[in-house]
């Protein structure tokens, strides 16, 4: 099998020309490697670049922060020894670079795994890492990669105007099927954001593979996405996030395991069998997460088991799950009323599903299906706009 090629590999191997001897800053994550494992800071800099910063989006440049953690403003690298600065610190405001941070660099090069689910936060630094380059006259590299969970599928809906956030600054499908560098074309084309952007393409990847079909090894780019299993439940079950229940955090199938202390696994394995979801399997289990939320508290749920990929919906599922526990343990569910990426007068479901509508109808109890018909409606009418993105 031929293996693909990332936008970092195509930029060292086609055109080292466009970073060597430059100034450079790079925003970068564990997963900024090359098929050999290599990561991007070593393989710029033997290319010829001058790196005199790096930028770390949300769980940090190294990424041992959990979810939601703000990491240091300004650090050291210990080999590099340049400036590490935080993309997400305590405040809104830390989200995007400063000025000063971003003063006499040549480019800013961006080289972020995503996991092709809007709520992943990386997609959004670079959006807004474009904003800020676009004011410093500083131009922008995106070194693209694949879409681990495929290219062509989209799930879920568009966010509304008034429920932005940073879990989708733009209108996107909860699963979107586009790579970084094709978000970064999409904010430019339709969303007005300025910068002078540069593309660094994939070689060798079609838009139906899924990420074991690329050759390239999986380094989880955040400490709760540690399989291609986790991405591809990721899209719906991130829902969970934003109630009580337990989205498996602490485990070590964070986003496959969910429930809550309380709830009977039988009866809600039972409850969404009956739902009759394709490509996928409900196993009863007990669980005890070792952090988070209900740390040390053994929880019953259950273990989402895809049987196939393709006929997989994990939004629906993610949807049908909340339904469930509606159901059978009414009292479990409670939506989160914590502040959530630093918005508090917007409750974290209508920030995850994109307006209020899915709240408003899980709380009366009312059937979905003409909800989930104007969802697929809002996809087929984004569509076009996707397609102007495309790369590949």
């Amino acid at each position: 099998m031929s293996r693909v090629q990332t936008g970092l590999e195509t930029l060292i191997s086609e055109a080292p020309g466009k970073i060597r001897g430059a100034r450079i800053g790079v925003v970068c994550h564990p997963a900024s490697v090359d098929a050999e494992l290599r990561h991007a800071l070593d393989l710029l800099q033997a290319a010829g670049a001058r790196i005199v910063a790096v930028f770390g989006p949300e769980h940090g440049a190294r990424g041992e922060a959990q979810d939601m953690e703000g990491v240091a403003d300004v650090s050291l690298d210990p080999r590099l020894r340049v400036p590490v600065h935080s993309l997400y610190g305590a405040s809104v405001d830390s989200l995007t670079p400063r000025q000063e941070q971003l003063a006499g660099l040549d480019a800013l090069v961006i080289d972020l795994q995503d996991v092709g689910a809007r709520y992943y936060t990386f997609v959004w630094t670079m959006a807004l890492c474009m904003e800020a380059a676009g004011k410093a006259g500083v131009r922008v590299l995106v070194c693209d990669r694949p879409n681990p969970i495929n290219g062509l599928t989209t799930e879920g809906n568009l966010i509304k105007p008034g429920f932005e956030s940073f879990v989708g600054l733009h209108p996107l499908p909860n699963r979107h099927g586009l790579t970084p560098g094709e978000i970064a074309r999409y904010v430019q084309q339709q969303r007005g954001v300025q910068c002078v952007l540069d593309i660094v393409p994939i070689r060798g990847w079609r838009r139906d593979m899924y990420f074991e079909e690329t050759g390239l090894p999986w380094v989880y780019p955040s400490p709760n996405m540690p399989t291609i299993d986790t991405a591809l439940v990721y899209p719906g079950m991130c829902l969970v996030e934003a109630t009580e229940l337990s989205e498996g955090r602490g485990t070590c199938r964070p986003f496959e395991v969910a429930g809550a202390p309380g709830v009977d696994p039988e009866a809600l394995a039972a409850d969404l069998a009956r739902r009759d979801l394709p490509g996928c399997r409900f196993r009863p289990l007990y669980f005890r997460p070792k952090f988070q939320k209900h740390a040390g508290g053994t929880c019953g749920g259950i273990q989402l088991h895809i049987t196939d990929r393709r006929q997989f919906d994990s939004y629906a599922v993610g949807v049908a799950f909340l339904q469930s526990v509606k159901s059978i343990a009414p009292e479990a569910l409670i939506w989160r009323a914590k502040p959530y990426e630093f918005v508090t007068d917007i409750p974290a479901i209508d920030l995850l599903a994109g307006d209020g509508q899915l709240r408003l109808a899980l709380d009366e109890g009312v059937d979905l299906s003409e909800l989930a018909a104007e969802w697929s409606q809002e996809r087929a009418t984004f569509e076009d706009i996707r397609r102007e993105a495309w790369l590949y």
